[in-house]
């Protein structure tokens, strides 16, 4: 059976979105980030990187949520459009995971959980979060899915941050973007979204922000010295 290493984070609901919406039979494994189980080295053995989520597929461990998203789309042959479109749903995917991932999580960690709250930083992500989703929007003003007519593993990668656009962006932020609060209300009527959105309790996971979860969640010499 496919083993599926999560957390709560937004990364590993894209994922849990996938498998519910393909029917695939999963067993799924808690990391506790907070906890700095991440860097335990039976862990380290599946993603060197200590990032959720990660599945080992027949053998097969694959890391980063949307590269588990392409593998699995591609196994299964289901939410991924034919040869014809390759090129859009790479082009897209990657839009995703180099772009909208990145700034909504910097966006969140700036605002929310950096010791100093810097203005440069802050209004950086923020202005590149804005951009990002801005183009979004553009997209699925001519198009229902952000491939066209058919739902896929893009709308899924997308879907894990901008259904939080609220904490990324502030209260206000789906009015800036009815596209995209369309598509995401759309997701998340589905049986398979509203299962992958209550991924936060499928494990009593720790939720205190204290000393040990900042050195965890974000090493370095900066939080060594902010500590």
């Amino acid at each position: 059976m496919l083993k599926f290493y999560y957390s709560g984070a937004p990364n590993p609901a894209k994922v849990a979105l996938f498998l519910e919406e393909a029917g695939l039979a999963y067993e799924a494994i808690p990391v506790d980030t907070r906890k700095g189980e991440q860097h335990k080295a039976e862990f380290l053995k599946l993603n060197p990187n200590a990032k959720l989520p990660a599945i080992v597929d027949d053998g097969v461990t694959v890391f980063d949520s949307n590269a588990i998203l392409l593998y699995l789309g591609e196994k299964t042959g289901k939410f991924v459009p034919g040869p014809e479109q390759r090129g859009e749903l790479l082009s897209w995917l990657m839009f995703v995971a180099s772009g909208i991932g990145p700034y909504s999580g910097q966006a969140v960690h700036f605002k929310a959980y950096a010791p100093e709250k810097l203005p440069y930083a802050i209004g950086r992500y923020q202005f590149e979060v804005e951009r990002h989703y801005g183009i979004v929007d553009q997209r699925l003003a001519a198009n229902r899915y952000m491939l066209g007519d058919a739902y896929s593993i893009v709308d899924m990668g997308l879907w894990g941050w901008a259904r939080m656009l609220p904490m990324v962006m502030g209260e206000g932020a789906f009015e800036k973007l009815p596209n995209l609060k369309r598509l995401i209300d759309e997701i998340n009527a589905r049986p398979a979204g509203q299962k992958a959105n209550t991924i936060r309790e499928w494990h009593k996971f720790k939720t205190e922000m204290d000393a040990e979860s900042y050195k965890a969640m974000f090493p370095g010499e900066y939080f060594k010295k902010a500590s």
